[in-house]
Order: structure tokens, then C-alpha cells, then sequence
């Protein structure tokens, strides 16, 4: 009984749920303030590693 009622729950909201946070997550990546850290991160990879002390 409880595992037939979580999974109609999960069937029916936790899709709803999941849908939500997919496009939140999806529409942060592209607001305006978050351009700069993009291109930081986009250029990181090329950057020259520290020198290591000692």
C-alpha cells in the first residue's frame, strides 16, 4: 500500500519536480550575470598552472 502510493506520487509530482529543476537549472546557465564565469571557465584549462613552493 505505501509503495503503490509513493510511486503514483513519483510518477505524477516527481516528473512535475524533476521538469522544474531540469529548466531552473538550464535557464541559470544562461542568465547575464553568469557570463563571466563562463568565459573564466571556458579559458582555465589554457591558463598556466602555478609553480609549485618549495
Amino acid at each position: 500500500m505505501i509503495y503503490e502510493n509513493l510511486r503514483q506520487f513519483a510518477d505524477s509530482w516527481g516528473l512535475v519536480a524533476t521538469v522544474v529543476l531540469f529548466l531552473t537549472l538550464v535557464g541559470w546557465t544562461f542568465l547575464p550575470r553568469a557570463r563571466d564565469a563562463h568565459a573564466r571557465a571556458a579559458v582555465m584549462i589554457l591558463e598556466d598552472e602555478e609553480q609549485p613552493h618549495g
